[in-house]
């Protein structure tokens, strides 16, 4: 194993979107009984401070690894078109009107099934989102179109977030109902 390879080489995986997460786990495991520190404690602090080396960089890895938003774009950064979502936020018109549509939504829904059903309508344009990565990333290897699939992932992750504070803000001021 090199520190310098890639999450992918380092679990032994094909580059792609399409991972077994299940694999991914037990490959995480393996890894990480492979370094444990306790293991390298008769070779000295050396061999020990190496190993957690190892263990931190596998950490590192599988949290990329196992989630299809943070996999999509380091795929993307790997080949050269970085997501850059701090400096580029350019998006497609249409989604930006969806973006809107769903704030708005958001923001006039006074009960729990309104936003049971937003959630589920964000939950839907997720899935898609997902499916046009893998599309892009797997099938097409068009990592200018995916990055724009991740940037959508990413406000459609977040305005979820938002929508479970409201539920549960909704769920402490009128007691679940």
């Amino acid at each position: 194993m090199n520190l310098q390879s890639s999450d992918f080489e380092l679990f032994g995986l094909t580059p792609g979107f399409a991972q077994d997460r299940a694999f991914i786990d037990v490959r995480w495991k393996d890894l990480q009984r492979e370094v444990h520190p306790d293991k390298f404690a008769a070779q000295g602090a050396a061999a020990q401070r190496i190993s957690m080396q190892w263990s931190v960089r596998i950490n590192e890895a599988y949290q990329r690894l196992k989630e299809p938003l943070k996999r999509a774009a380091y795929l993307c950064e790997l080949n050269g078109v970085p997501v850059n979502a701090e400096n580029n936020t350019a998006m497609p018109a249409e989604f930006l009107m969806q973006q809107m549509e769903w704030r708005e939504a958001l923001d006039e829904a006074t009960t729990t099934v309104e936003l049971n059903v937003l959630d589920g309508l964000v939950r839907f344009a997720r899935v898609q989102a997902l499916q046009l990565c893998a599309e892009f990333l797997d099938d097409k290897q068009d990592y200018q179109s995916a990055v724009g699939q991740v940037r959508a992932l990413m406000f459609i992750d977040r305005f979820s977030r938002d929508i479970e504070a409201r539920l549960d803000q909704m769920d402490t001021t009128d007691g679940g109902q």
